[in-house]
């Protein structure tokens, strides 16, 4: 019995890992979220680790920043998250990019956020000129990109946004990065991409794919992140958080096996893993993958 299969019932078993597989896991970044369990999801992370910090209403931006630091201090390669919507204004943006830029922080995420009442920026891209224009130093600007839609914005917006940050952030003389959101429908994700490819859409991709997860700690992070963003997000991702609630958890091998073979030719470049800080779970997915695939 190879590795994966031990670790994953034979109903949801996929084919053995392959070296397509393995690449992208190889370039696996693993996202967590600042909540109570963060100090054992760090202590579970691999070392030097390509880390995520996420940004949310409820802790705020300064938050991301402290662990952002913490993390990067370990020795992990930390890439935090800036939420449009939580930053105050142009002089907050020049703040945080002079923060980045005295950190020695190569890579940034920026992302439109939840906040209900923002007190500037409704959108991302107005941050992130503003932000770039502040010259922050980084080498590298991710932000989201969504194949299977977004609840409050058309898909023509969603289209034209990130092609317009992909021009933005190469005109600074930066490397884009689109990280896409949550989306287990393979060949949904490889048509939206080959659209975008069509229409000119050069960024490199990482896929997002959330980490290996059970119900326990999925409803645990719920409560934690509170009943008002929780009640959001399960109202913009119903079909995902159906999968994610499967007895015996999520695995995300079947749907990476089934887009491995495309990486190369659709830009895919690596894994952003939405670990729900199940950390060592998802780690251990990882060394299975790559023991599997060979070296």
């Amino acid at each position: 019995m190879s590795i994966i299969s031990a670790l994953i019932p034979s109903r949801r078993r996929p084919s053995a890992a392959t070296p397509a597989m393995r690449g992208l896991v190889e370039a696996m970044r693993y996202e967590l979220i600042p909540l109570k369990s963060l100090d054992q999801a760090v202590a579970d992370l691999p070392p030097g680790a390509p880390v995520s910090v996420t940004c949310s209403p409820a802790k705020g931006i300064a938050t991301t920043q402290e662990l952002s630091l913490q993390l990067k201090a370990k020795g992990h390669d930390v890439v935090p998250h800036f939420a449009a919507r939580l930053v105050e204004g142009p002089e907050h943006a020049a703040r945080l990019a002079a923060w980045v830029r005295e950190h020695g922080i190569r890579e940034v995420f920026i992302i439109g956020g939840d906040a209900e009442v923002p007190p500037h920026y409704h959108y991302a891209l107005p941050f992130m000129e503003d932000f770039l224009a502040a010259k922050p130093g980084c080498s590298t600007v991710g932000f989201g990109a969504y194949p299977d839609g977004h609840a409050t914005i058309a898909s023509g917006d969603l289209s034209d946004a990130i092609h317009a940050k992909e021009r933005l952030i190469r005109s600074h003389g930066m490397e884009p990065l689109a990280s896409t959101q949550m989306c287990f429908d393979a060949a949904a994700i490889r048509s939206w991409l080959r659209a975008e490819r069509a229409r000119g859409f050069g960024a490199p991709i990482n896929l997002g794919l959330p980490g290996v997860v059970d119900r326990t700690r999925l409803m645990t992070m719920g409560m934690r992140l509170g009943i008002g963003q929780s009640m959001r997000y399960l109202s913009k991702n119903k079909a995902s958080v159906t999968r994610m609630f499967a007895p015996g958890g999520f695995d995300p091998t079947r749907l990476l096996a089934e887009l491995a073979d495309d990486a190369a030719e659709l830009g895919i470049r690596g894994i952003h893993s939405f670990t729900f800080n199940s950390t060592a779970d998802t780690r251990q997915w990882a060394s299975a993958i790559m023991e599997e695939a060979g070296r």
